[in-house]
């Protein structure tokens, strides 16, 4: 049994309003709102791929430049993402150790990880484990939301630890390109458009001429 999709009969989904609408040409517009209409992410695979490098490029000076200062009694250093988790474990600070920990490292490498692992779904034309690749992508679009945490930690800290000699946090250089590269994740999960994967499904089951 053969399987369509809106695409195939015709229908696009208008990406500013949500309305589907009957797409005609390349000029078509919403009828509701007059967005030009796509049948999908215009050069979605390109610009998620260059983000995607940004990215990982930014997370070089994020993981190597101290990300913030910690003074106690007069005495710290400028610390790196690694030296700041241990820093806080010494000072007993064992939950903000985590977040910062899990915030820094283990979240950006897993977007990463899944948004290549889909990118490579659409261009070598993977078709398994279609739902899984979904519930991926769900999750990376999902987890970037608290991307930011350790950021906001490291602010939070700054302003409330400010104690003279005797507690300060300050941030450094690399909490700014840790930012940088949180952002330009979340613009490539942005840019990726989900119904390419489904596409080469379709492909496959000679939905497309």
């Amino acid at each position: 049994m053969k399987q369509h999709s809106a695409l195939t009969q015709g229908i696009i989904l208008c990406h500013c309003c949500k309305k589907p609408a009957p797409i005609q040409d390349d000029k078509t517009t919403c009828p509701r709102c007059g967005t030009r209409l796509h049948r999908r992410k215009p050069h979605s695979i390109a610009y998620t791929w260059a983000l995607l490098l940004a990215s990982m490029i930014m997370l070089l000076p994020a993981n190597l430049l101290p990300i913030m200062t910690f003074r106690s009694l007069g005495q710290g250093d400028p610390a790196t993402i690694m030296q700041g988790v241990m820093q806080l474990l010494d000072h007993g600070l064992l939950g903000i150790a985590f977040v910062v920990l899990a915030a820094s490292i283990i979240i950006p490498i897993l977007k990463i990880v899944g948004l290549i692992i889909l990118l490579l779904t659409v261009q070598l034309g993977w078709t398994t484990n279609m739902r899984q690749k979904m519930l991926m992508y769900h999750f990376v679009e999902w987890i970037g939301r608290w991307s930011m945490l350790d950021i906001f930690v490291v602010a939070i800290l700054a302003a409330i630890v400010q104690l003279g000699n005797l507690a300060s946090v300050t941030g450094n250089t690399g909490a700014t390109a840790f930012a940088a590269a949180v952002i330009f994740t979340m613009l490539a999960a942005n840019c990726f458009d989900t119904r390419l994967i489904w596409d080469k499904h379709l492909e496959q089951l000679e939905v497309f001429p």
